[in-house]
């Protein structure tokens, strides 16, 4: 009955934090065992105990703070040095503009929303399809959740009691393995549709672009370079990129004023607030998954079809695909860690690292897919486009990513192998 309660209250498109809250007092009220109410509060903040969950609005906090002191144009520029004067230069510039934003950013929603208003007016501007634009843009946002930090692989951590650090850094090949295939298939594109040849930049212009890009580009080795080096936890790091983003962004670029830092923090604590208050339900509806001994019964019946980790990654990934139509990628990840990890780990003995990697890339599609697609949504919004005339642009871009995931799944070296 608590699984019938759980599923209609979901449908009824009530948020996800309450759809736990309320599965798990159901199932309290089902079961009998209401003394479960005296710890229940007590329950729902020991899940916000880990130091860990500060890295959140810390790492938002940054993005928050990038944006308004203009570091996306700049970062733009500088990849403009690098792949502009490409045929289809300015489709590689998105592309890579969104690889060293999505290091500072780490969150997909945030990142498509910020490139989409640069990215999609200038590429129409230069004469390409504004349904490919934006199709380009929305997939630059898959790389938020991967490359870190990611927001994510913070959650995923908490939950798998795992060391967030070493998480990011398995999220780096996967990564740029991401990115390598999104340039081929701008590449394959390009070469039908006969995209529009770029333009280098002077020495000059290229110089001063890549000047002007450097403190935007500190933030990102403050945050990879401290926790590689064991400078500097991911907490500690993402409190020392935010203090550089606001530095530079308030005495360098002269575009941060101190008295928007109010509405900055109001913003970021609004955004944080939902995921931590999702974690916060989600600890208490584990007594339902406790109780109830869900993974071992799923594992029980997953076992019996098959013994092998690919398979089993492989069924794993049909079914988040679903999921992630549905569900929003941060609860969903909430929902199915405390199921799905200990299978992976105990009957099939997959890295949690490895399978992290795969899960979090896997439930960040369900942003471009209908029903539910946000990514989709702000892509159409911010670029001004049908989300048809995105969807018939980005199809290459997914089976791209279905790719890279089948890979993930088959050889773990490449999430393991910097660990």
């Amino acid at each position: 009955m608590t699984a019938i309660v759980f599923l209609i209250v979901l449908f009824l498109s009530v948020p996800v934090a309450i759809v736990l809250a309320v599965a798990a007092i159901w199932y309290i009220l089902e079961s009998g065992n209401t003394i479960l109410f005296d710890s229940f509060a007590q329950k729902m903040f020991g899940g916000l105990e880990n130091y860990g969950l500060l890295a959140i609005p810390l790492f938002m906090l940054t993005g928050e703070l990038m944006n308004e002191a203009g570091m996306t144009t700049r970062l733009v520029n500088a990849a403009r040095v690098f792949v502009g004067g490409f045929r289809g230069g300015l489709a590689y510039i998105n592309l890579l503009a969104n690889m060293l934003t999505a290091a500072i950013i780490g969150s997909a929603t945030a990142q498509i929303a910020v490139m989409s208003r640069a990215m999609v007016p200038a590429m129409e501007r230069e004469g390409y399809d504004k349904g490919f634009a934006a199709a380009t843009t929305a997939a630059g946002g898959l790389l938020a959740p991967v490359i870190p930090p990611s927001a994510m692989f913070v959650i995923f951590g908490v939950l798998a009691q795992i060391p967030i650090g070493e998480m990011f850094i398995a999220g780096i090949l996967p990564g740029l393995l991401l990115t390598i295939s999104f340039a081929i298939v701008i590449t394959l594109i390009g070469w039908v549709q006969e995209f529009p040849k770029g333009i280098w930049l002077s020495r000059k212009d290229a110089l001063k672009a890549l000047l002007e890009a450097v403190p935007a580009l500190l933030i990102p080795l403050a945050i990879i370079g401290g926790i590689i080096f064991g400078i500097a936890t991911p907490t500690e790091s993402a409190g020392v990129a935010s203090l550089i983003a606001f530095a530079f962004g308030w005495l360098f670029y002269r575009e941060l004023q101190p008295r928007k830092l109010g509405e900055i923090f109001k913003r970021t604590a609004s955004n944080a607030s939902m995921i931590i208050f999702m974690i916060a339900t989600a600890n208490v509806f584990g007594w339902v998954i406790i109780y109830e001994e869900v993974p071992q019964r799923l594992a029980a019946l997953i076992t019996s079809i098959t013994s092998d980790p690919f398979l089993f990654l492989l069924i794993v990934n049909a079914a988040l695909l679903l999921v992630g139509m549905v569900i929003d990628g941060i609860a969903a990840i909430i929902l199915i860690t405390p199921i799905l990890l200990p299978i992976a780990v105990n009957s099939y003995d997959i890295s949690p690292y490895h399978f992290g990697v795969v899960v979090c890339l896997n439930l960040v599609l369900g942003l471009l897919t209908p029903p539910v697609g946000i990514g989709l949504y702000i892509a159409s919004s911010m670029g001004n486009t049908s989300t048809g005339s995105i969807l018939r642009a980005l199809w290459p871009f997914l089976v791209a990513v279905a790719i890279i995931l089948v890979l993930l799944s088959y050889f773990p070296v490449i999430s393991l192998l910097l660990i």
